[in-house]
């Protein structure tokens, strides 16, 4: 069962990826004569999928794709045009599959009233509706072999291959789908069958010569049935001819079970499987998630653990040597080859370490991907014309923040189209092109991933924003903010400048979340907008939420972490440059402008620490482009420490991102600089000019 159970995943996890390929192709489809390349693209999807389902007993996904595929086969035989209506109606089926595919690896019973639905859409299609045949008679083939009308008859031949059973194929489901398109025949050809001595249970040694007879039989409807085997499993022939086989050379399949009638190539139904998949579980067992890893990557790390086996092996001689030259028995000095082996053993193991988490790394098109059908569905909910680019999406990110990044991202996109990009009339009244354009790129810069969401629309309003917090009493009216401050404010939660509340936007939810998420993950968002012009929201991320680079500093008797990436420098203090600003903060002169100082000890109640600024050091730290100098005793050494959740562990510590352990066993507080800043009472985030 458990054997079952991990075969399940894989096909439910490999019908997600096709699912993700149909969407990209339906995205693609252009109104009018069908693509052939994409249409049978996303054909080869959907048959996979139907294909797969049948090996688990998923009857009703059997019947929904078959349906989906009957629309797909007419559009890439040329009998049927593609619109607008049928695209979007093969994009709510791929929704339903979606959620067939969730609710089966959840373990959950499947919404068949959303199925049934989307399902009468494409039959509807299929019988008429708004869409006519494409082609006229003389484009469809007349050939004998594919006319329905009269008494047809198929002569197949199947040769399968020895390991056709082992990838889940079973030739009886193939007879019984035959069975459903006519009258069917079966000579058993078992002249390879050898000794019991010699067999294989695993392999299959029989041939079949089969004659299906029948009305309105189609060769591509004979053909279907073989398409998952055919070329990869078995040599099928299949002609047509009026000859009835003898009754000396036919043997029929065996009776004793009762077949179902079946409709076009739909294979039975499989009571038992079905109400296993559909019988809900008070305690559905928790998926294990997975990743696939390019093999060049396991093929590293495999090199890697055997270069530290050696190490490992050098390293463990040198017990035996140590106590022989304490004897007086050996002069070599095993000193220094025991730091050379300390050497080996401490680069082996960050190489190792770099490439454990390299295997984590996916590129950020696993978050991007789902963006398409999102400018899509909004873009024709709103009425706008929305182009949308993509660039960097091989930029690799780590997985966990890849997974907890999509939702952001669909907020700002959202919000991009909604309040940023300009109906049609109104960009052409502007003197702009009718179509907007929403750019999504990913790059690295410095030690950390920045993804840029830009609109070319109408930008952000800074006095209506002010206006508005004004009125909800976010902000006073004698406030002293800047406008990028007053932009900001888009951030907080419950804000919103939207005129009506729609089921787009509105409700003022969604961009507090997205600070809430990114800050989650270590990371920062800001936006910077001109009228007229657009917005760029600026994401910026760590590559990884494991490993950081640290820079050890020292307050009282504890010991702090601060992020490498965000230290600009460390300075001694020159008691002269120092400037207090009454009930605010203290300021130091760092060439031509203020920064405010912070005095950690202060801020995490730590006694017995340096209090005299000119006796510690200022290290002076940067997020988002603003700077301030914290107050530490002393700087220690920088190295990479494991993160480890605090939160999770223990409880939320404002201005703390997590805690490592150190070395020596002691437990250190990674500093979150971003909410240092962003909390000190002095604002902590801007600059003063000198």
């Amino acid at each position: 069962m458990d054997m079952m159970e991990t075969f399940r995943q894989t096909y439910l996890e490999e019908s997600f990826e096709g699912l993700d390929i149909m969407e990209a192709g339906l995205l693609d489809l252009e109104p009018g004569t069908p693509d052939t390349d994409k249409i049978n693209e996303i054909f080869r999807a959907a048959h996979s999928i139907k294909g797969g389902s049948g090996t688990f007993g998923f009857n009703e996904i059997i019947d929904f794709t078959h349906v989906l595929e009957t629309l797909l086969d007419e559009m890439r035989d040329g009998r049927r045009n593609v619109t607008q209506e049928a695209t979007d109606t093969m994009l709510q089926a791929v929704d339903v599959l979606r959620d067939m595919m969730t609710r089966l690896q959840n373990h959950e019973e499947i919404d068949e009233a959303k199925a049934a639905e989307v399902q009468a859409d494409m039959e509807r299609i299929l019988n008429g509706g708004s869409e006519a045949a494409a082609s006229s008679d003389d484009s469809v083939d007349n050939s004998p072999s594919n006319q329905a009308g009269g008494s047809g008859e198929w002569k197949i031949e199947v040769i399968p291959e020895p390991d056709l059973l082992q990838t889940g194929n079973e030739p009886i489901r193939i007879f019984r789908e035959l069975e459903g398109l006519g009258d069917l025949t079966v000579v058993v050809d078992d002249t390879d069958l050898p000794d019991m001595d010699s067999l294989n249970p695993e392999n299959l040694y029989l041939k079949w010569q089969m004659t299906l007879t029948g009305d309105g039989i189609a060769e591509e409807d004979v053909r279907e049935v073989f398409e998952w085997i055919d070329g990869d499993g078995a040599q099928v022939s299949i002609t047509g001819g009026s000859s009835q086989p003898t009754a000396e050379a036919v043997t029929e399949i065996p009776k004793a079970v009762p077949q179902p009638q079946v409709n076009e190539s739909k294979p039975p139904a499989k009571p038992a499987p079905k109400a296993a998949a559909k019988a809900p579980q008070k305690h559905a067992p928790k998926q294990d998630s997975s990743i696939r890893v390019d093999l060049s990557k396991i093929d590293q790390l495999v090199n890697l653990v055997g270069e530290l086996v050696i190490t490992q092996s050098m390293l463990s001689q040198f017990g035996d040597q140590a106590e022989q030259a304490d004897q007086g028995a050996n002069s070599v000095d095993w000193v220094d080859k025991l730091k050379e082996g300390l050497t080996h053993l401490e680069r082996h193991t960050r190489d190792l370490q770099e490439s454990v988490m390299n295997i984590r790394m996916l590129p950020v098109s696993f978050a991007f991907n789902r963006m398409p059908r999102i400018v899509h569905d909004v873009s024709q909910k709103l009425g706008k014309s929305i182009e949308l680019v993509m660039e960097g999406e091989n930029t690799e990110l780590d997985k966990t923040m890849l997974e907890a990044l999509t939702d952001p991202l669909v907020h700002i996109v959202r919000n991009s189209i909604d309040h940023g990009v300009e109906s049609p009339d109104v960009r052409l009244a502007a003197g702009k092109s009718e179509t907007g354009t929403v750019k999504m790129a990913a790059f690295h810069q410095g030690g950390n991933i920045l993804i840029q969401i830009t609109d070319d629309g109408a930008g952000i309003d800074a006095a209506r924003i002010e206006q508005k917090a004004i009125e909800k009493g976010v902000i006073e009216p004698d406030h002293n903010l800047t406008e990028e401050e007053i932009v900001d404010l888009i951030f907080n939660p419950g804000f919103s400048t939207a005129e009506v509340v729609s089921d787009v936007s509105g409700r003022g939810v969604g961009m507090d979340v997205v600070r809430r998420n990114i800050r989650g993950l270590g990371g920062s968002v800001e936006v910077k907008t001109e009228i007229g012009v657009g917005s760029v929201f600026t994401i910026r991320l760590p590559l990884t939420l494991a490993i950081l680079d640290g820079q050890l500093a020292k307050v009282g008797a504890e010991t702090y972490v601060f992020p490498l990436v965000s230290i600009v420098e460390s300075i001694q203090v020159d008691k002269s440059l120092i400037k207090g600003i009454a009930g605010q903060t203290e300021l130091y002169k760092l060439r031509n402008s203020y920064i405010p100082v912070i005095r950690l000890h202060q801020k995490m109640g730590i006694k017995n620490a340096r209090t005299d600024l000119a006796e510690g050091l200022l290290v002076v730290v940067e997020e988002g482009g603003k700077r301030a100098g914290i107050f530490v005793d002393d700087l220690l050494g920088q190295q990479q420490v494991v993160i480890k959740s605090l939160e999770n562990n223990f409880m939320k510590i404002s201005g703390v991102a997590g805690a490592t352990i150190l070395g020596d066993g002691t437990v250190s507080l990674i500093l979150d600089v971003m909410e240092t800043l962003a909390s000190h009472k002095g604002g902590g985030l801007h600059s003063h000019a000198a």
